[in-house]
Parts: structure tokens; sequence; C-alpha cells
């Protein structure tokens, strides 16, 4: 997800939280307060690996402007937005610090800009499929989790895989300033279009109203839970 800041930001966050709360997301302050701390850690890890995985693969591509600000790293601190955090708390839907490139440094600029766009949401896989992996060891290890703390790295570890799920397939939505529009823009060289400026000037508008009406809801979240079946299918 990318950093998303404008005049009309305020009252656009306003919107969404209105409508999160109009869905009932804070009926209960405790559960929901329960599940913010139970998401955090997936919430960071998620955003974290994301946008490393961009810097990492921009950097592979011959663009050191990731490793010169600092961006190479998987240290939250790098690449959490507070502002971006707290809306995804609060609105369920966020971003992280955007990863800058400079594509005159590639050395194959449209492949290049291509493969940092999927780098983001491959990473987001790899961790689903890793915690999956560490969700079947503990498992194995009936002992520990019938205990109070087992119980929490359970759930923990849980939304840390469905997390990084939601993350993959949303930033695949073929919006700016998504990940999935950097993709078509390379794959059918968009840039250069009337279509890629006018959706991309109005790209956050689009993704706002498609959440604000529940379409993003409708359309990932079958093809969110099909991951999560087919990844968990593997290892149990």
């Amino acid at each position: 997800m990318r950093r998303m800041i404008g005049t009309p930001m305020f009252v656009i966050i306003l919107l969404l939280m209105v409508s999160s709360a109009m869905s009932g997301r804070f009926n209960s302050i405790g559960d929901w307060l329960m599940n913010m701390v139970l998401m955090f850690p997936g919430i960071v890890i998620g955003l974290s690996f994301h946008e490393f995985g961009h810097a990492y693969a921009a950097v592979k591509c011959g663009d050191p402007t990731p490793r010169n600000q600092g961006r190479l790293t998987i240290n939250p601190i790098a690449h959490v937005d507070p502002i971006g955090l707290a809306c995804l708390f609060f609105v369920g839907f966020g971003w992280g610090v955007p990863v800058q490139i400079n594509p005159r440094n590639f050395r194959h600029p449209r492949r290049d800009e291509l493969l940092v766009s999927l780098a983001g949401v491959i990473m987001n896989f790899i961790l689903a499929v890793i915690f999956t992996g560490i969700l079947r060891l503990l498992y194995m290890s009936p002992g520990f989790l019938s205990s109070s703390i087992g119980g929490i790295v359970w759930e923990v570890i849980l939304y840390v895989i469905q997390i990084n799920l939601v993350l993959l397939v949303f930033n695949l939505l073929p919006v700016p300033p998504l990940d999935g529009f950097g993709i078509i823009t390379q794959l059918f060289n968009l840039r250069n279009t009337r279509f890629y400026y006018t959706v991309y000037n109005n790209g956050f508008f689009i993704l706002v109203i498609l959440i604000l009406f529940g379409v993003t809801d409708r359309v990932l979240g079958p093809i969110i839970s099909f991951l999560y079946s087919f990844i968990t299918g593997i290892f149990f």
C-alpha cells in the first residue's frame, strides 16, 4: 500500500471511519482492542516485508535509491507510516511509507518496474506460506497449544497469515496507488496513454468508492479465502 496525503484526505478518512463504525466494527470496544493487539504483529510484519520487497527488487535491478534512503531493511521504523497504521486499525484500510525508485537507473526499465511492483505481493505470499508452516509445527505440540500463551501465539500467527494474504490480494487491484496498477501499466505498456493519466489522477478516489460500497470485500473475499484454503491445505 502506498502513502496518500492531500487536502481531502482527512474528510475521506472520516467518511471511512463513519462507514466502519456503522458496519458494527466498534460495537464491542473490548473485542476490538483485543483483535487489534493480536493483529498488530501481522500488520507490522506484512507492511515491513512488503515495502522491503520493493526496495530489494529495485536495488537488484540497478537502482540504489532505496538503499540510499535506508529502505533496504526489514526494520518497521523505515516502512510503517503512523497515519497509515492508524487507518488500518480504525478504518481497515491503510498504507506504508512508499519506496521511492528512479526508473532511469534500471537496466531494463519496463521489465524492472514490473518486477519491483510484483516484489511486495510476492513477499507477502512467501510470508503467508512460512507462517503456515510454523502453524503446522505448533499443531504438532498440543501441550503448548493447550496453554494460554500457546493459544495467543496460535491466534497471532493466524492473523499474520491472513493479513499477508489480504495485503497480497488487495495490492493486486489494478487501481493506483496500489501495485496492481503498476503491474498492468508495465504489462500493457500504458504509461504514455490517456487512460493511464486519467486513472492515475483519480485512482485514490476510485479506490475509496470501491471500499465504501463494499466492492472490494465482495470481490477480494472469495480470493483470499481460496488462497488461505490452498496454503493451509498444503500443510494440514
